[in-house]
């Protein structure tokens, strides 16, 4: 059994996409996978479904949704994987089962290749660890504050492992290749300094000193205004 979460929340079983049930129980296993190995306890559970004002019979209701949960995954093949330990509910997988865990541990092994000069495999790597992306993670089920913390601070670690990519390609002598790249992530990410000083190395190492010079005179109009805008829309009545 695999889960996804890099994405729209999915688990698949021997290639095959299961059936999940309804959004609730979605939302269960989406909070159960971003607590894999520790269990979740039911109060937060409960919390994290309906907020500060639960309905009467919440813990029923959240024990029907795990039931659910455990029948559309054994039905898949998958018995025993949602287990009770008080207080409240583990999920039982092993960590590379997860995809979340699989794109950490790329990334996590790019940085060791990357500090050691290998920087072809570093890419390699590091491609692989983005290549696991299928959109916006944990999308469709992100609303409980575990899951939009948890999917903010995975594209946090995608942009970050995205600009380690560049930087391991730029140390291959890759420029040329990385220049249009580079041009719609900084349109796409117009505040990742990081990726405004690669397009400019980029181009630099790619012959277009004028480009580069261009861009960096463009880099820094774009800043300013992004640090001015907030405090204009303030000032006007």
């Amino acid at each position: 059994m695999e889960f996804r979460i890099l994405g729209p929340l999915e688990a698949t079983s021997e290639g095959r996409s299961v059936v999940l049930p309804g959004s609730r129980e979605r939302t269960v296993l989406a909070l159960l996978l971003v607590s894999a190995g520790r269990v979740a306890p039911s109060e937060r559970l409960i919390e994290e479904l309906w907020g500060e004002r639960p309905p009467d019979r919440a813990a029923d209701a959240l024990r029907v949704f795990v039931s659910r949960l455990r029948k559309a995954l054994r039905t898949a093949g998958a018995d025993e994987v949602i287990v009770f330990r008080p207080p409240g509910y583990l999920l039982e997988v092993v960590e590379d089962s997860v995809d979340a865990a699989r794109f950490e541990a790329l990334v996590s092994r790019g940085r060791d290749e990357a500090r050691h000069g290998r920087h072809e495999v570093a890419a390699a790597s590091l491609s692989q660890a983005l290549a696991l992306w299928r959109g916006p993670a944990l999308s469709g089920v992100a609303s409980a504050p575990t899951l939009l913390a948890e999917a903010a601070r995975l594209e946090e670690a995608r942009l970050t492992a995205l600009e380690e990519r560049v930087e391991a390609y730029l140390a291959c002598g890759r420029h040329g290749l990385l220049v249009a790249e580079l041009g719609h992530l900084t349109g796409a990410h117009p505040l990742r300094e990081r990726l405004w000083g690669q397009r400019i190395v980029a181009l630099y190492r790619s012959g277009r000193q004028a480009d580069a010079l261009a861009e960096l005179e463009h880099t820094l109009v774009v800043q300013v205004h992004h640090l001015v805008e907030p405090i204009r829309q303030l000032a006007e009545p």
